[in-house]
């Protein structure tokens, strides 16, 4: 994870730049909007409710817990949020282990990195049944560490999802970069004190960020993240 020039020396301790690339999960690395879309949509047409785009967009980022309960209000329903949670788990790991669909641009992103031996690790409000599918295309210990949301006691915007990755690689979060395609995550990766790479989601507005924002992540590098963090 890191070299040392002299291992009695810790001052000589020479990290890559960012020392960490902490990537969100869902609309960052994954584009799993269809997959959580029909899952609504399937859950909705069983209480004969309905369920539009704009009820999409409110749930963007947020823990499923959090979204649990914005649904329960939807419905009209006095629902447990711990069984709904359930219900989308379940349906959207169904989807998944059918398709995964990666962003444009992300996984070529992440080999970039990890073959500059950068470590990364994932930083998601998702649940690891849900992420689990997906890292299995991927080559072992492309994360060296994983963050879910049903292991961390406060989500995103909250700094702790992102507080928990960096210690738990023993970083220092102003020296790793995180990506980010919700407003939620960039203030919970902000508030953390990491710098942000933002490659907001359709229809989401990021105006600025301790970083960058871009339109997407196809043709990005490590030299365009070394850049975020020295400017």
């Amino acid at each position: 994870m890191h070299a040392h020039d002299d291992e009695t020396d810790s001052s000589t301790t020479v990290y890559p730049i960012p020392a960490a690339v902490l990537w969100d999960f869902d609309g960052t690395l994954v584009d799993s909007h269809d997959q959580w879309t029909a899952t609504w949509v399937e859950m909705a047409e069983r209480r004969g409710r309905s369920w539009t785009d704009t009820h999409s967009d409110e749930l963007v980022g947020l823990g499923l817990l959090d979204a649990a309960k914005i649904i329960a209000a939807h419905f009209g329903s006095d629902e447990d949020p711990t069984l709904l949670v359930d219900e989308m788990v379940t349906g959207v790991a169904a989807r998944l282990r059918q398709e995964v669909t990666w962003r444009a641009g992300a996984r070529e992103l992440l080999a970039a990195v990890r073959a500059e031996n950068i470590p990364c690790a994932l930083v998601t409000m998702s649940y690891r049944s849900l992420v689990e599918p997906v890292l299995e295309h991927l080559e072992p210990d492309t994360f060296v560490v994983v963050v879910t949301g049903d292991e961390v006691d406060l989500p995103k915007p909250h700094p702790a999802p992102y507080l928990a990755a960096t210690r738990a690689l023993g970083l220092d979060p102003a020296a790793c970069l995180a990506i980010e395609d919700s407003t939620t995550g960039i203030a919970s990766a902000e508030s953390a004190g990491c710098r942000v790479l933002a490659a907001p989601s359709p229809g989401v507005q990021v105006t600025a960020v301790n970083g960058a924002v871009v339109e997407g992540l196809v043709g990005l590098e490590p030299s365009h993240l070394r850049a975020i963090m020295d400017a």
